[in-house]
């Protein structure tokens, strides 16, 4: 039998019709009603829904475990994320946020909100997953200048790390438990009174509008090589020398290329979809989903830049962690929206 999530201070009236007193004369005075409150109902949790939970919990502890171990040994050189406190913050960021999520939806808490977030994170998880697999297998076919775990090096020579693999398992259990969210969708009772229906157009446009302008920000490195500017003794002329840097999104050939496009393209449809996800609780975790996603990759370009004297911080990077945390207002937003007070009575 559903369980409802009422307001306690909320009077409980026959038929939820306002009262009204009634002074001499018989006339009958306007009495204003309480405030409207956004009541939640929530059904069993299935049984898919909660194994949803427990593919979150370990994609996320997985991934935890992933940022200490070496990543990838390229040109003889042992790579990690973790190599210190602020870098383990970083790296940190999108696994724990996983695991808490995966948590709740384990226990049966809130389950669409845990619904959404797999099933978002699971889209933007599978473009990833092909980029990861081209960076451990594909990238010396073309060697390139890259920027992996806050070090610039050339793909020469790469072999894969335990915090490489289980990277990638952690990516595949994203997938996977968004394909069972997906499936536990339909079967998952949540509903609630409504409130956020008529803010979701302008929701849904504001996040279509942060996700194109990040696929635009993904679209140049995060953090890049400056150009030197070389004088010539001889005539005193200046010129600009142009240095290779890191790769961008869109610039890896094959499997990373076709993994990119697949991750910009689901930035922007599940911008469009997390929105209108019911109930607002839904909306909530589809547009947390965006926001984990768009902060980790922020931060971790700010760790590139600061982590390497050859590297600094570009616009797009700026304009990308400036992006993560308008999708986290959103979010929060979403969260704490309540509808309007019902007009008074007169």
């Amino acid at each position: 039998m559903p369980a409802r999530d009422r307001d306690p201070a909320t009077p409980a009236e026959g038929g939820g019709a306002t009262s009204a007193r009634r002074g001499g004369g018989g006339r009958a005075r306007a009495v204003t009603p309480a405030p409207a409150t956004d009541q939640l109902v929530v059904g069993t949790v299935p049984v898919l829904a909660r194994l949803a939970g427990l593919l979150l919990v370990l994609a996320g502890a997985v991934g935890a475990v992933a940022v200490f171990p070496t990543y990838l040994v390229v040109g003889g050189q042992a790579l990690r994320f973790a190599t210190g406190p602020l870098d383990a913050l970083v790296a940190l960021v999108e696994p724990v946020a996983t695991l808490l999520v995966g948590v709740g939806l384990l226990l049966g808490r809130v389950p669409r909100l845990g619904l959404a977030f797999a099933a978002i994170s699971a889209a933007l998880a599978a473009g990833r997953l092909l980029i990861e697999l081209y960076r451990g297998n594909g990238s010396t076919t073309r060697p390139a200048i890259e920027v992996l775990a806050g070090e610039r090096v050339l793909t020469s020579s790469v072999e894969t790390g335990a915090g490489w693999v289980l990277g990638v398992v952690a990516l595949a259990l994203t997938v996977l438990a968004g394909l069972v969210a997906i499936a536990a969708w339909g079967r998952t009772v949540m509903e609630d009174g409504g409130s956020l229906d008529p803010v979701r157009p302008t929701l849904a446009g504001a996040a279509v509008l942060l996700s194109v302008a990040a696929v635009l920000c993904l679209a140049l490195p995060a953090a890049d090589v400056p150009d030197r500017v070389v004088t010539d003794p001889t005539t005193g002329l200046e010129t600009v020398v142009a240095t290779e840097g890191p790769q961008a999104l869109l610039e890896r050939p094959g499997l990373a290329l076709l993994g990119g496009l697949l991750l910009a393209g689901a930035l922007v449809l599940c911008a469009v979809i997390a929105p209108s996800l019911r109930p607002r609780l839904g909306a909530v975790g589809g547009l947390l989903a965006l926001a984990v996603f768009l902060l980790a990759t922020a931060l971790a370009g700010l760790r590139d830049a600061v982590h390497g004297d050859a590297l600094e911080w570009t616009v797009p990077g700026a304009g990308l962690l400036v992006l993560a945390v308008g999708v986290t207002a959103l979010a929060l937003l979403a969260w704490r929206w309540r509808a309007g007070d019902p007009p008074t009575e007169g």
